[in-house]
């Protein structure tokens, strides 16, 4: 087997792994090396998945000893195999950067022989990269669970970020799921690159990962609803320099009696998991403000913001000219840009509602949760329904941006480029992304089920 048909086998297998995104980090060149990372963002090219990105995105090996349910690369799969030599992915990376193709290098693999052995490999590889052709560019590199300790800090000294999935919020899901992963390893390993990347160099440089480290929980392949998962997120965020929690809406590949025959609203679910991350990391919202006991799920109607405001009527209205940042923060409509607008536009004097929209301020949304100098912005027929939270409910799920159903990706909008590769059941990954990309808009009927259940819970 060729490296091209390699490429084409093991960039397929990656595609599933999220956990990567900009890179976050400044690398200078080294001297009379080659390529240089940018803290802007390395997010140039197209993704299957429908990600901007322009790393290489590839396993090392997709041959594993393991047999997770939900994973395509598990052992008890029929579907081809293949693995890297350390020197033929340093070639290849090499190869497609000298091209520009890519700005860097995302390296994840299965478990071959041993996690020691596939850490060693990875290794290499890095090695390789960083010592023998001085590659200066930016390198994520997922590690393997239950390797030794060690590889942490030897791979960390050469990646700019580390990662390893946590893959399920709960023991239980995993044991059902994957009964050769625990929390009990992937917890320490993750505490322990936390600890590992508060190390700085003598000149307050960081040299161990610049750019921390991240982790992925799947939605929807086990039970647990989204205070549970998003309590899980929250206790992950505590541990230093975690930067990024992404999260994967579940997605059946494999026929298992343990995994879910269909998800329904999976991306739906995920898009709003990502508002609630955005709101633990940005808004100084808790999990249990989000997500109480009582209603541990999010609405798919309206985004997770909204419905805490809400849910707290005595929070508001917030009076623009008086609030401060935070307070600002927690208005549906504002976000962090639009607060610090508002904060550095009233110190010239009071603001009045026609101020707002040249502020960048989301009015649709915002008018119905504020004043200004004591007037609301809203009209008289608007304010008729305010003491009623059920139909301003209905009112803003109405003038929500609609959410797509089924994630578009890069072969739906140019199908001549795909090339049928033969997986699980007969159905090749193409085209498995194909029949996921057809974007679907909500019906009425649709509409008129989510006013009826917006009704029956803000009643």
């Amino acid at each position: 087997m060729d490296v091209v048909e390699k490429l084409g086998i093991l960039a397929a297998a990656a595609k599933y792994d999220v956990s990567c995104s900009s890179s976050g980090s400044t690398r200078a060149r080294p001297a009379g090396g080659l390529g240089q990372a940018f803290s802007a963002g390395i997010c140039h090219s197209w993704t299957a998945d429908g990600r901007c990105v322009s790393l290489l995105k590839v396993l090392f090996t997709n041959q594993c000893i393991y047999d997770c349910a939900y994973c395509l690369n598990r052992r008890s799969n029929d579907i081809p195999r293949a693995a890297f030599e350390p020197e033929e992915l340093t070639a290849l990376v090499m190869g497609l950067y000298r091209r520009n193709f890519i700005e860097g290098l995302f390296l994840s693999s299965a478990v071959a022989v041993s996690p020691d052995r596939t850490m060693e490999q990875l290794w290499q590889v890095l090695r390789l990269l960083r010592e023998r052709e001085r590659f200066g560019g930016y390198i994520h590199v997922k590690l393997i669970p239950g390797a030794d300790p060690r590889w942490i800090t030897i791979i960390g000294h050469l990646a700019d970020r580390l990662s390893l999935n946590a893959e399920l919020p709960t023991e239980s899901g995993l044991k059902r799921l994957a009964p050769a992963k625990s929390q009990a390893i992937t917890l320490p390993a993750i505490r322990q690159i936390g600890r590992l990347s508060q190390q700085q160099d003598d000149r307050g440089e960081q040299r161990f990962l610049p750019a921390g480290q991240s982790t992925q929980l799947i939605v929807g392949a086990t039970a647990d609803n989204d205070r549970t998962i998003l309590l899980h997120s929250q206790s992950l965020y505590r541990v230093p320099r975690m930067k990024r929690v992404y999260y994967s809406a579940y997605v059946p590949l494999n026929q298992d009696p343990r995994l879910p025959v269909r998800v329904e609203g999976g991306l739906r679910r995920e898009h709003r998991l990502y508002q609630c991350d955005w709101l633990l990391r940005f808004y100084r919202f808790s999990a249990d403000e989000l997500l109480p006991a009582q209603y541990p799920d999010l609405l798919p109607e309206l985004d997770p913001k909204t419905v805490w405001a809400l849910r707290h009527p005595d929070f508001f209205p917030i009076e623009v000219n008086r609030a401060d940042y935070w307070q600002l923060l927690r208005v549906p409509g504002i976000g962090p840009t639009g607060a610090q607008r508002i904060t550095a536009a009233r110190r010239g004097g009071s603001l009045r509602a026609e101020d707002l929209p040249r502020l960048k301020i989301v009015m649709k949304r915002a008018r119905y949760f504020i004043t200004c100098g004591g007037r609301s912005p809203l009209d008289r027929s608007e304010l008729a329904g305010m003491n009623r939270p059920d139909r301003l409910a209905q009112r803003l799920a109405a003038e929500e941006p609609c959410v797509i159903d089924r994630q578009q990706d890069f072969f739906s909008l140019y199908p001549e480029l795909r090339q049928p590769q033969s997986g699980p059941g007969g159905v090749g990954a193409g085209e498995r992304t194909a029949n996921r990309g057809a974007a679907r808009l909500p019906d009425p009927r649709q509409r008129q089920q989510e006013a009826e259940r917006l009704r029956d819970l803000f009643a």
